[in-house]
């Protein structure tokens, strides 16, 4: 499997997923750690109390983004991000979290957690890949509003060492980690929690571990346990990612229907026409079911990409105009940012795993 999957990308495209309310949760009771009533870490949300303990409740991201607003303007600490980020533990994840844990080795662990992403609350999205001695997590902040990104980079990194640590029973030493923002003055503390000192500055935000820790077996490792946590978040994801409502409507219109199946989805304001609706209004219910017609278009277009590049013998410029690209350099460009590869070098990696 390793030998062969040189990139491991998430299995989402966008942090604008929903999540579960454990993650807000946790907010609220680290808030309040410091003074800060949920009342205030809830406002403008129209969360509850109740809705915190409910166990089953899920909310869209922007809700959550909220309460990430009102966390950084009302808890005043320094390394907010890196102190929040070791307190999302394995049991945070709920069966997500066991899926992980009871898996065979820290890279199936891993390989699990990027194919359901969705599960977790994430907002930075990770792609894997090897190098010359490197198993590397490249962590993409760019679509993350600029207001809390380095909060988030922050968050979401040390989380992921966290989690990776408790999977093993020990901290997981890091080669190295860079980040794109300059310098905090509490570049001590992140080193501390990281057990590796940051280098700042740089073009990516960037995590490596030894490619052997992949192979080290998880002391809670059950196959039995592994495969009923993973059939159980199978039938979660389906339930959160399918599409009701609105966005059903319109993604059905974005799948096209030319006579070989690959037309170029429909533009925004034919999409508003066909359901009898101004552009703006159909924005305004779009953002309401917690996506936007840019989302549901990149979804319909990876979807088809990797089919056409799978299943097709077409060019990837061939691939680009079927998709409604002007150039090819632009899809390439969209693809790489999906997927964390090239299309030419997609379909190489699909060709070897057949």
């Amino acid at each position: 499997m390793w030998a062969v999957e040189r990139v491991l990308a998430a299995g989402i495209r966008d942090w604008n997923f929903p999540r579960g309310i454990a993650g807000v949760a946790l907010m609220v009771g680290y808030a309040g750690e410091h003074g800060v009533p949920a009342a205030r870490m809830l406002a403008g949300t129209g969360l509850t109390d109740a809705v915190l303990r409910d166990p089953d409740a899920q909310i869209d991201a922007h809700t959550e983004l909220a309460v990430i607003r009102n966390l950084v303007r009302e808890v005043d600490e320094p390394a907010l991000g890196v102190e929040l980020g070791r307190r999302y533990r394995i049991t945070t994840f709920g069966i997500f979290g066991f899926a992980c844990v009871s898996s065979p080795t820290l890279g199936e662990a891993i390989s699990f957690a990027l194919r359901f992403l969705d599960l977790s609350f994430a907002f930075c999205l990770p792609v894997a890949h090897w190098e010359a001695g490197e198993f590397v997590a490249r962590v993409h902040d760019e679509s993350v509003p600029a207001d809390v990104r380095q909060f988030l980079v922050e968050r979401d990194v040390t989380a992921m060492y966290q989690v990776m640590s408790d999977l093993l029973g020990r901290p997981v030493p890091l080669l190295r980690a860079e980040f794109r923002f300059a310098e905090p003055g509490y570049v001590d503390r992140v080193t501390e929690v990281l057990g590796v000192r940051p280098a700042y500055g740089r073009a990516h935000n960037v995590f490596t571990i030894d490619p052997a820790m992949l192979e080290q077996p998880l002391p809670q490792a059950n196959e039995h346990t592994w495969a009923m946590c993973l059939a159980q978040c199978r039938q979660l994801v389906d339930r959160r990612r399918a599409r009701t409502g609105i966005a059903a409507e319109v993604r059905e219109l974005l799948v096209p229907g030319g006579a070989d199946g690959f037309a170029a989805p429909l533009g925004i304001d034919l999409v508003a026409r066909e359901l009898n609706m101004s552009t703006r209004t159909l924005r305004r219910h779009l953002d309401a079911a917690g996506t936007s017609y840019r989302a549901l278009l990149d979804e319909v277009r990876r979807a088809l990409a990797e089919e056409m590049l799978t299943a097709t013998p077409l060019s990837v410029s061939d691939v680009a105009i079927r998709l409604g690209y002007a150039e090819s350099s632009t899809f390439i460009y969209a693809f790489k940012r999906w997927t964390g590869v090239t299309p030419a070098a997609y379909r190489r990696e699909r060709v070897l795993l057949r």
